[in-house]
């Protein structure tokens, strides 16, 4: 099979991890015979330099015209003095937009050899593997009005937090779904003793969850959520979620099991998927060849699944992860004191060579 993909490296350590990533997915294809066509476009900073927009519009044609979209990073000091239209990450939300991916999902799992890179007790930690599922599109992020009014020292900021029941129905049947294929067991995260939103949202799901009568429900507060997400996050399966509650709970639970550079994702409900480490562009480590390409890397074996229905290459993928993490590789971000680390391309290549050994 073909499978055309548009890379979008980006900014900071995007284009690094961005690089192993490809090599990986180039590696799986390789294995299972499939053929690669990769068109590299810039977004983010990366587009401002190129074509003085965050997501220019060759780059945006060439990501409607492919099968799948793997994004590095965005954004980074450098570009905090341009208009907020202008921003690095306005080019990643508008990307979304046009693609339509309004389900976000975020897998967070300890691998069984990081147990120790967890600052939590292992005891608290050990099994966690739970999936985020995040409202995309709505929410504060997208809500209109969105002003700032008045003259200083008097200014008034307004952001506006909107869903509707189509948009929170489609998100729960997502995440329902998913569940189906693992534990059976959602949690609902809001805010319904203080946002409208959030009451609208608990009524909906509740409604969805009558056509999945093999699902478990239940619900709770963000608040609460995340206190219990560092005290016994093994106990969560799926976790469903608006928009910014799941900005923050996912980078939450990135520090639950390691670190941030494990966590992929994959924005999915439109034609093409979006793919993508949750990292960020982590200016001050870039260009030191010391950032984790794992969660890239994972977003790879993510769009396997969800993009082109290879369950036996994600797999694949998934278990050369854990592999070479069962020798001890460490990039810095996993390592403790003392410890041997490898670079960027290191851990890459031994990804790589782990593949092509138990294929």
């Amino acid at each position: 099979m073909l499978l055309r993909i548009t890379a979008l490296p980006g900014d900071g350590i995007g284009p690094e991890v961005t690089t192993e990533a490809l090599n990986v997915l180039h590696t799986v294809a390789q294995v299972f015979r499939h053929e690669v066509e990769v068109t590299t476009k810039p977004v983010g900073g990366a587009g401002l330099t190129a074509s003085k927009h965050p997501l220019p519009d060759d780059t945006l044609q060439a990501c409607v015209a492919s099968d799948a979209v793997l994004l590095g990073a965005v954004g980074g000091p450098a570009f905090d003095h341009y208009p907020i239209d202008l921003r690095p990450e306005k080019g990643l939300l508008k990307l979304r937009q046009a693609l339509g991916c309004f389900a976000n999902l975020r897998p967070a799992v300890l691998f069984p050899s990081l147990l120790d890179s967890s600052p939590l007790r292992p005891e608290a930690v050990q099994g966690t593997d739970m999936m985020i599922v995040r409202e995309l599109l709505g929410g504060l992020y997208f809500g209109e009005p969105r002003t700032i009014t008045g003259t200083n020292p008097s200014r008034e900021a307004v952001d506006t937090m909107r869903y509707t029941e189509a948009g929170i129905e489609r998100i729960a049947r997502v995440a329902f779904d998913l569940a189906r294929r693992r534990r059976k067991q959602v949690l609902s995260v809001d805010k319904a003793n203080v946002l409208a939103c959030s009451r609208l949202w608990r009524e909906v799901v509740t409604a969805v969850a009558e056509d999945y009568p093999d699902v478990a429900l239940s619900h709770n507060y963000v608040d609460s959520c995340a206190m219990i997400l560092v005290a016994r996050p093994a106990q969560y399966d799926v976790i469903l979620t608006e928009n910014m509650f799941g900005d923050i709970l996912s980078d939450l639970a990135g520090g639950v099991v390691g670190s941030l550079g494990l966590l992929a994702s994959a924005s999915i409900g439109g034609k093409i998927g979006l793919y993508e480490p949750v990292h960020g562009s982590a200016p001050d480590i870039a260009g030191k060849g010391i950032a984790n390409p794992l969660g890239a890397i994972l977003s790879v074996g993510m769009m396997l699944r969800h993009s082109f229905q290879f369950e036996k290459e994600a797999s694949h993928l998934e278990s050369a992860v854990a592999a070479v993490l069962n020798r001890g590789l460490r990039t810095r971000d996993l390592s403790r004191p003392g410890e041997k680390t490898v670079t960027t391309q290191e851990m890459g290549k031994a990804i790589t060579e782990q593949l092509s050994k138990s294929a």
